[in-house]
């Protein structure tokens, strides 16, 4: 099974249900601080307003080089020609999204559990987000947060990205990357930060960071 390769470690969400100011400009601003992954989200937004703001940063990211994602909608993933497709675990199944899509489509696959994560390592994801991790009042749907043993066990027990969700803040991103994380995907950290671009290039920092020290560690020869 050939997976495509990830090559983005901060997943931004865009959620037109979350975030506070004028979507584009903010996004604009992210992508101004380097985010390389970019998710549409907006579960309760008509079409064809939906399909606007997405033909909007379609160009954008495109402009850009910037992955970008579709959540839900395989028809406006396929109008809009994005780059993927990001499905929740009552969205369509993994084979029948690659089999409307092609190959070409990256799949994203929102998880909350190891089985969740497995089945969709199984059924060809090529990536998971995992979470909550940490308590956030938009995940309170799925319970309370998972926490960083059970993203541990995730990342060890599949072998694709792992991105972990919920609570994200720049604070956190040691942590979860220390438990295996591949990235991390936020939305109010980043968009509904008093500066969007300083959100973005702090987290992006943070990542670097810890993403370097694990691989130091994990390469150091023994003593």
């Amino acid at each position: 099974m050939n997976r495509k390769e990830i090559d983005f470690d901060l997943y931004l969400i865009a959620d037109t249900g979350q975030v506070q100011r004028d979507l584009f400009s903010s996004v604009k601003e992210a992508i101004d601080g380097g985010v390389k992954g970019v998710q549409l989200r907006g579960k309760k937004m008509p079409l064809k307003e939906f399909l606007k703001i997405g033909e909007g940063l379609r160009r954008l990211t495109a402009e850009n080089s910037v992955e970008f994602f579709i959540n839900d909608r395989i028809d406006v993933a396929m109008a809009l020609d994005a780059d993927g497709i990001h499905l929740g675990q009552d969205s369509f199944s993994v084979k029948v999204a690659r089999r409307i899509l092609g190959d070409r489509f990256i799949i994203g696959v929102s998880t909350h559990s190891l089985k969740e994560a497995r089945e969709a390592e199984s059924a060809g994801a090529d990536f998971i987000t995992f979470g909550p991790v940490f308590a956030t009042p938009t995940k309170l749907v799925y319970g309370p947060p998972v926490g960083l043993r059970k993203l541990s066990s995730v990342t060890k027990g599949i072998k694709i990205p792992v991105f972990a969700i919920g609570g994200i803040k720049v604070e956190k991103v040691k942590s979860v990357i220390e438990k295996g994380a591949y990235g991390v995907a936020v939305i109010s950290a980043i968009l509904n930060s008093r500066s969007v671009n300083a959100a973005t290039v702090g987290m992006l920092d943070e990542l670097s960071l810890w993403k370097n020290s694990r691989d130091i560690l994990q390469y150091a020869p023994a003593v």
